[in-house]
């Protein structure tokens, strides 16, 4: 997969004006503009799943804990636009690096993740491709998506919290399955 051409020619603007088009309290210094064609499209032997993750601060968090653990992303219908200024700022770049499929696309052993009454996540044998599936905010996963994973899976807590946010849950599926390697 190559990476995305980097821009070497530029154009001086007037602060004002990134100012002026830009949606965060202090403007950036430099501004890129790139193809959405031209970002990496592939798969990798361990993937994030996502089914209808909306909010874009969650998918860009997603995209840089791929990018951290070598991981690919696999997006569904109804996911925030992993290109929208809010995601753009959560992947810090990992945009750039990580390919990105349809939510069907991955292959391998396909591991729900789930709140509660799953096989705890370090009990579970993670070799070979593995695709963690990840639910929307609120509703998690849907019951027909269930079904067409392998197994289910929940991350053991010791603390009260109800659960975990679906970017950390992720996190936390890449650095079980990196630290096996």
């Amino acid at each position: 997969m190559e990476p995305v051409e980097l821009l070497v020619a530029g154009e001086t603007v007037a602060p004002e004006l990134l100012a002026e088009v830009s949606t965060l309290a202090h403007p950036p210094r430099v501004l890129a503009v790139y193809r959405r064609d031209d970002l990496p499209r592939g798969l990798r032997p361990a993937t994030l799943a996502l089914w209808q993750v909306a909010d874009p601060g969650n998918v860009g968090t997603l995209l840089r804990s791929a990018d951290a653990f070598g991981a690919g992303v696999a997006l569904s219908p109804g996911c925030a636009d992993l290109t929208g200024p809010k995601a753009l700022r959560a992947s810090m770049g990992a945009v750039f690096r990580v390919p990105v499929s349809g939510f069907e696309a991955p292959q391998g052993r396909r591991i729900a993740l789930v709140a509660h009454g799953g096989t705890p996540l370090p009990e579970l044998d993670l070799a070979g491709e593995v695709v963690f599936v990840l639910g929307a905010e609120r509703e998690g996963l849907p019951r027909d998506v269930l079904e067409r994973c392998d197994v289910q899976a929940s991350i053991p807590q010791s603390g009260d919290a109800e659960s975990l946010n679906v970017a950390m849950a992720g996190t936390v599926a890449l650095y079980e399955l990196s630290r096996r390697a």
